[in-house]
């Protein structure tokens, strides 16, 4: 009965809304079908990848909005999605009772002006009131794993701030104006000025041409070359915590654990212990909201105000380099350029053993050359062929992951320059140089 009557709803909130005759549930299903989505058959919880009809129903109901966003092929995040979805009996009970919840699978519709987040995530979320007031955002990764900062636990904790949030508005909203960002290019992801085979992604949305929320990132990128205003730095996005001093509780969201000696917090007086009321004058529900705090600040030098609950309100000053940290799991990460257009997969210890590299040396094999690509064809006519062996880079042994080496090369090296490679091949060492085109 309870869908019956959303479904009811959604069908004329859509149509006030759009004055069109909306999508019917029909194609919903259609559309779980095409993307293979298990996990979105909660239809008495989750209003399926509408986000207008949700905001109406948030409006005449005054309840606030849950909006997950799920990268369905994606495998990362997979088991958390599913608790989230349809595993987890809170979680159910907080989407269908407390919240208007959405199930958001593609970016096409998304309005990118309010929809603002860390868009390499496979999966994320937005707390917002229905006028567009973003009260929370939960989700985060890092080089640890896609599941290392999410949790149930920290999912519920970061629901109950929203709900007294929403029960404090409107007299938190200078707390909140904050965390909605500042106008994209172009609000539809479909009119990115760098996104790359637009006609591609207009069709309809199947698993081979959903935009990922990385493209999002991939087209902020090749914009920014475009303009000439690329830069390495622009890989550094969405700072943890950690990278000013503050470990905090992923499960709690908001508490300190350990202040990191001789760091920005640790000098300025913060203590473990206590939780992070607010940075920069921001309510701060997650380490998310944190992250969206130091996103825009400055990586040579930058301050950030944050009250602790014992401490009271605290000046970091943060000095140059502080942004940097490890990026290679980021998926917006391989459009960056340069380019090799090479699949570089890691040979494991046994492997690196058999060839007499010394104890700690890595690898990479060369299983895939791109040809279809500049950058795969000229790796190609340098002399570079698949099989071969990669043993060293500009003269150093190989010890990243092929994720880590893609990123090194990204912060060292710029299109024009050569990139000289030590290389095995049939037990023969052999000089390369690449000229990286793109």
């Amino acid at each position: 009965m309870h869908s019956l009557l959303l479904d009811s709803v959604r069908y004329v909130a859509f149509a006030l809304l759009s004055g069109t005759v909306p999508l019917c549930i029909a194609d919903d299903e259609a559309l779980r079908e095409r993307l293979k989505d298990a996990n979105g058959v909660q239809t008495d919880v989750w209003v399926y990848n509408d986000i207008p009809a949700a905001i109406a129903e948030a409006r005449r109901t005054n309840k606030p909005l849950f909006v997950t966003f799920r990268c369905v092929p994606c495998r990362d995040c997979l088991a958390f999605d599913a608790d989230v979805a349809n595993g987890s009996e809170k979680v159910r009970q907080f989407a269908r009772d407390r919240f208007i919840s959405v199930r958001q699978v593609e970016m096409k519709g998304v309005d990118l002006n309010q929809f603002q987040f860390d868009y390499d995530l496979n999966w994320a979320a937005m707390f917002l009131n229905a006028d567009g007031t973003v009260y929370a955002r939960y989700g985060t990764q890092s080089a640890e794993g896609s599941d290392a900062f999410n949790s149930i636990d920290g999912l519920i904790a970061t629901m109950d701030r929203v709900l007294q949030m929403h029960q404090q508005w409107p007299a938190n909203r200078d707390q909140l104006q904050q965390k909605r960002g500042q106008p994209k290019p172009a609000a539809n992801a479909l009119q990115l000025p760098g996104l790359r085979n637009p006609e591609k992604y207009a069709k309809e949305t199947t698993r081979s041409n959903c935009i990922h929320c990385h493209n999002i990132h991939d087209a902020e990128h090749l914009h920014a070359l475009q303009q000439g205003q690329w830069k390495p730095a622009l890989l550094w996005k969405y700072p943890l915590p950690d990278l000013i001093g503050l470990k905090i509780d992923r499960r709690s969201g908001i508490k300190i654990i350990e202040v990191i000696p001789g760091s920005p917090a640790n000098i300025a007086g913060l203590q473990p212990g206590e939780e992070i009321r607010s940075m920069n004058g921001q309510t701060i529900a997650s380490i998310a909201d944190m992250q969206w705090v130091l996103h825009p600040l400055n990586g040579d030098a930058a301050t950030v105000e944050i009250e602790g609950s014992r401490s009271g309100r605290k000046t970091l000053r943060l000095a140059n380099g502080w942004r940097q940290h490890d990026f290679s799991w980021r998926g917006s990460m391989w459009n960056a350029p340069p380019r090799l257009q090479i699949w570089l997969p890691e040979l494991n210890t046994d492997q690196t053993k058999a060839l007499g590299l010394p104890n700690g040396d890595g690898a990479l094999e060369v299983r895939w050359i791109n040809l279809e690509s500049p950058g795969g064809r000229q790796a190609k006519a340098d002399g570079l062929q698949e099989k071969d062996i990669v043993i060293a880079a500009d003269g150093q042994p190989v010890r990243k992951d092929s994720k880590q080496f893609s990123a090194w090369l990204k912060l060292n090296y710029k299109v024009g320059q050569r990139l000289p490679l030590t290389i095995l091949r049939n037990g023969q060492h052999r000089e390369l140089s690449l000229l990286l085109v793109e």
